[in-house]
Order: C-alpha cells, then structure tokens, then sequence
C-alpha cells in the first residue's frame, strides 16, 4: 500500500466556496465558527461543555439503547452509547442518506473520517471522551435518490412504488435486488461475505432505518459507531419548541434568508429556504407545511390546522413533525453533544448558511470538516500512469486537456506554438509603439492583424494536435482507457462506485486500509495505491 495526497483544488472536483474554505479566505470567514483543527477543538469543547444539559444525555443514551434491541452490538458501541451519559462526553457526527447497500463508496470515506477523528481527538483530549456518531437520514422522501447502487459499472435498482420517509419503509421486494446482485458477484469467499451482508441486512430485516443499521453496524462496529436514528419520539419530543417556534415565526427562513444575501456576493446557494422548513409525516406521505390564509396547511392532502390545532399537534404526535434540510443540522446539534459535522462540499456548502440561525436560537454552531475523499489507483493502474507519464495532478485534468498535453509532450516533432504566439504578440506589441508615435489611426489596423494572426496560428495548433492525435493514436487510447478506468463518467469513482467492488477484490483488508490511511485533520485529496 501507497498512500499519495494532493490540494483538493488539484482535482478540479471541489467547489470555490470549499476551496476558499480549506483556505480561511477572508471572504468565508463570518460564515463558520472554529475552523477543524486542535485550537478550533479546544474552544468548540469550551463552548459545548456549558450548553448542554444533564437530562438530554440520560434521554440520548437511553433512546439509543432502544434503538439497538435486537441488534449484535459490540462491546465498544455499548461502552460508547453508555458513557454519552456523562458530562465529559461529547460526539463528532456525519450523515447520509439510506442508500441501497450504502451507495456511492463515499459512505465508506466519510464513516470512517468521523471514526478516526473521535480517535485523534480522544488522544488530544484524554479527560473527553469523544465518540463516533452515524446519523441515519431516515426522514428523507426522495426513495429515487437512494434506491439503487452501482456495481462494475452495472446499475443494481429496487422498484417499489411507496411514499412519506424511506426509513419507513418495508425490505418487501428486496430479495429480487439480492437475486440480481448475487448474479453478478459469483461464489468467491468474499463474494459469500458480501451476499450474507446483503441477505442479512436486507431481507431479515423489517424497514430500511433496521437494514440500513443492520449493514453499517456490521461493517464498522468494532470501532465502536454509534447509529442514530432521528425518527424517534423521545428525541422529537425533545426538539419540540423548536419545532413550535419556527411554526408561529419562520425563526429559520428569516436567519436564513439574512446570511444568503451576504454570501451570495461571493459564491453559489447550495439550499434556499421555506417560509416554514418542515414537513408533516404521515402514512406513506412526507408534505411540507405551509401557512397560509391564517391556517396551516399540509401540501397535497386536505389536512389544515389552526394554529392552537398545530400546536397541539406538535405535543400529540412529535413524529409526524420532521425538519428539512435546513432544519435537520439544528436538530442533530439539540440532540447530540457534538463538536464536528463531517460532510461532503456540498454539505458543508448549506452548512455555512446557517451559523445565524444557530446564534438565534442560542445553540452552538459546530466546526465543520469536509469529509477524506480517495483515489483508489491498483499497482498495475499505477504502472501505466507511470509508463504513460502522467502524474497523480494530470489524472484529474479534463480528458482533452490532458489528451493534448500528453501528445505534445510525447511528439517528436518541434513546434512550441505558444513560444510562437509569445513572439508574435511581442512583435505587435512594438509595433504598436511605432504606430502610436506616426499615426494613432493606424493602431486598430496593427490589432486587427495581431488578432487575425494570432487565430491563424491558433487554428494551425489546433490541426498539428489533431494530426498528431492521430498518429499517436495507441498512445491516446491507452490514456483515455486508463483515465476512464479511474474516473468513471469522468467524475470521481467515489461518486460512482459502491464497497462491494472493492471487498470482492480485497475483503475486509480494503476496510483496514481506510481505516489506516484517512487522516481527517489533514485537508488533501487522498490516493490509495493497492
């Protein structure tokens, strides 16, 4: 194993607002707290030390002890979920949709970057103890986001017609997906591990929330992670004036809408809110709320209340109240004792729209760290990148781009043509000094030649390429074919790819590595060479 890292800028693949953020640049500054190192940790422990109370840890811990009956839990999560009771306690935290089988490889990256963080600062810290929590999105709605993953390049979907929140739903229909994956996987040892997985985790258990539970907590139990689910009632109870004041002010669209103004200036708007940022559960149906004519109204159904009636509803049925993207960070941060969100660019992204809205309803903004991202590069992949002399930076270049630059760099013939173009504009460029002394009239003639040259010569580039393209054609297929081996539909693999591929290949040791090679403190794009 090689481990390689690079600016995530270099990739090409990360965001001005997460770049500039990595950065500390002047222009992000108001929007986050303390920023992911050991002196922002230091203060962030401070601040959460003296807001959050005794009673919501007994609650936190209790309902997590419910949540993992009849679950094999191992002796780490237990110690874990038993000593969120104590003062000295406190969480760093990811979340992530219920993708089928976990999804895009990332799950893996971002599990494990919240897991060796709750390390490193255990270390850094030996009177806190600091745990791993996984925050299940159980309330989401949009099944066709999560129902499918990817598999050797062939596309693994559930089809099931159902609606309200996913982790609600029932593994009916799952054994056809187990049928279609198994097909493909053979009869390796792995590939035994790997259908157990699937078969236990999907078709033993009842809804997608204990599915999903099943399959994480099988895969990273023994560093001790704690599974959450939000869809619980203690917790929404817990949450509950909360939820009864965005519902009589729109405390979250007002704080919102303020801070977008201000950083719209300098970058795109990952998530705009609602006047009301949350939706009513119901059977089979997740709508949003909506004020409106002096009653609230649930989108799509028939269903209104007064506001005396929504109130109450609230201290009824808590459950049927879940918060939406907006809200759903400011939820996590009343329930858990938390320090860090670990996210992706375009988490972390709608994350720093909300730091005002925290400061209004006087909860402590947590530090946000953007997630490892990796590279897998298998040593005969390695091989050719160095056969073909292209670096880990150039992998990442747009195809052409780095089509181009490869051809030139490996033709044999003599043709700098930006060394020529170099000159020209600093023939023009005296020219222009002449023309400037005789008759001023005379410089739009000199630019207009400059420009028709500097086309020409531009166009002539343009077919040396294309013929030498041509005839260095084995050399651009093999570039091509390498490239697109390692960035499937030209994006990165941990977008596309699910674990699977790689266990099949590697087995429980491509966990090891993970585990081993993220270093969540260390803000660069990691590349594994297996």
């Amino acid at each position: 194993m090689k481990i390689a890292q690079l600016p995530f800028e270099k990739t090409g693949f990360f965001s001005k607002i997460m770049v500039d953020y990595l950065a500390q640049k002047e222009s992000i500054q108001p929007f986050y707290h303390h920023f992911p190192n050991i002196e922002g940790f230091q203060k962030q422990l401070k601040e959460k030390e003296t807001s959050f109370a005794q009673s919501t840890r007994t609650l936190l811990s209790e309902s997590l002890q419910k949540q993992y009956e009849g679950f094999d839990i191992s002796e780490k999560t237990q110690e874990h979920i038993e000593i969120l009771k104590l003062p000295n306690t406190y969480t760093v935290a990811t979340g992530h949709q219920l993708n089928l089988f976990t999804g895009p490889l990332y799950f893996l990256y971002k599990i494990f970057s919240t897991i060796n963080l709750a390390e490193q600062l255990s270390q850094e810290f030996p009177d806190k103890n600091i745990v791993p929590v996984y925050w299940m999105a159980t309330e989401d709605h949009d099944f066709e986001e999560i129902n499918y993953f990817h598999f050797q390049g062939k596309k693994v979907k559930w089809h099931r017609d159902e609606g309200g929140a996913v982790g609600r739903f029932t593994t009916t229909g799952l054994s056809e997906v187990f049928k279609e994956f198994s097909n493909h996987l053979g009869n390796s040892k792995n590939a035994l591990k790997l259908k157990n997985l699937f078969s236990e985790g999907y078709l033993q258990q009842q809804n997608l929330a204990d599915a999903t539970r099943y399959v994480a907590n099988e895969l990273f139990k023994e560093y001790g992670l704690v599974i959450l689910d939000g869809d619980d009632l203690s917790l929404k109870q817990l949450f509950a004036p909360i939820v009864k004041e965005e519902l009589t002010h729109q405390t979250s669209f007002k704080a919102v809408s303020e801070t977008i103004l201000k950083l719209e200036k300098s970058y795109k708007i990952q998530v705009n809110p609602r006047e009301i940022n949350l939706f009513y559960l119901n059977k089979g149906s997740r709508e949003r709320i909506i004020f409106k004519d002096g009653s609230y109204k649930i989108n799509h159904t028939e269903l209104r209340f007064t506001k005396e009636e929504i109130l109450n509803e609230v201290d009824q049925n808590p459950l049927a109240f879940s918060p939406n993207v907006i809200m759903r960070p400011l939820y996590q941060e009343v329930v858990l004792p938390n320090l860090c969100y670990i996210g992706g660019g375009g988490e972390i992204a709608y994350w720093l729209e909300l730091k005002a809205y925290f400061e209004h309803v006087g909860v402590p903004f947590p530090i946000l760290l953007l997630r490892n991202s990796v590279q897998i590069v298998s040593t005969k992949q390695q091989q050719k990148l160095d056969a073909l002399q292209v670096t880990h930076e150039e992998l990442f270049l747009e195809q052409q781009e780095l089509i181009s630059k490869k051809v030139i760099e490996n033709t044999e013939i003599e043709a700098n043509f930006e060394a020529k173009m170099k000159f020209l504009k600093n023939q023009f460029s005296e020219l222009k000094q002449i023309a400037e002394k005789t008759d001023r009239s005379f410089i739009g003639a000199v630019s207009a030649q400059e420009k028709k040259q500097l086309n020409g010569l531009k166009n002539l580039q343009k077919r040396f390429l294309k013929a030498e393209k041509r005839r260095q054609k084995d050399w651009v297929d093999r570039i091509v074919e390498l490239q697109n081996q390692l960035l499937p539909n030209q994006s990165l693999e941990e977008r596309q790819r699910n674990f699977s591929e790689y266990y099949l290949a590697y087995g429980p040791e491509f966990l090891k590595v993970l585990k081993t090679s993220l270093q969540p403190l260390d803000s660069r794009f990691t590349l594994i060479e297996l």
